[in-house]
């Protein structure tokens, strides 16, 4: 990968790095052989969870241990990692070895999600903490001003399950309706269909379960707000 294609990638991060290999090093997959991000996933994965804890506990500080651990989960695992990469539009610039490029590893979550880790290890070591922090909220921000203390039990596509189980009435339906934009960038749009709503509720995200949720979070709020 070239230098402008890394500053370029630097400038949708958000961040300028001093020591750019280790960018280099975030991007390169097991897959190119030993030298490769691994380490830099355990360090990044380390300052993530301290970060997003750090966060939750000064947003909520009301809640218990348990809810903040539910809510701490839910932002770290690798389905919103993966999201944050496709954000990021991280995919293109993965070094992979042959193998995973023939088999489309730049869109695998799982990667992708390591990929973001190894990139949080790499901000941390080439500026620091405060750095790091700083690109992580950043990242985080609109998640974060979706928390409630109520998101911390179950998601949205499990509470309209159950809701509509308990009138005994028919499971939601999902249907993506549409697929825009490059593979490395792709954007979801659900529709979730339920009897007791007159009209299917759409949402868009950057995972087709990602659009799911946000298509049952709006359904149950259209529920509850008839009762």
């Amino acid at each position: 990968m070239t230098n402008p294609e890394l500053q370029r990638l630097s400038r949708r991060i958000g961040y300028s790095f001093d020591k750019i290999e280790l960018l280099t090093l975030a991007l390169t997959h097991r897959s190119c052989g030993a030298h490769n991000n691994e380490r830099l996933e355990f360090l990044g994965d380390s300052v993530l969870n301290f970060t997003i804890g750090e966060a939750l506990y000064r947003r909520f500080p009301q809640a218990r241990e348990g809810q903040l651990s539910r809510l701490r989960a839910q932002l770290v695992k690798g389905e919103t990692l993966a999201e944050i990469a496709r954000e990021l539009a991280l995919g293109d610039s993965l070094i992979l070895g042959e193998g995973e490029l023939k088999s489309g590893g730049h869109r695998r979550e799982s990667i992708l999600a390591d990929a973001v880790e190894a990139i949080i290890g790499a901000i941390y070591l080439d500026g620091g903490m405060a750095a790091c922090r700083q690109r992580l909220l950043a990242w985080y921000q609109t998640r974060l001003d979706a928390l409630s203390l109520d998101t911390s039990q179950k998601d949205p596509k499990t509470r309209l399950q159950e809701y509509l189980q308990a009138r005994k009435v028919p499971l939601p339906q999902y249907t993506v309706v549409d697929v825009a934009g490059e593979a490395h960038a792709q954007a979801f749009t659900v529709q979730c269909s339920v009897a007791l709503l007159p009209q299917p509720t759409l949402a868009q995200a950057g995972s087709r379960r990602a659009a799911e949720k946000l298509a049952a979070s709006t359904a149950l709020q259209q529920l509850q707000a008839r009762e």
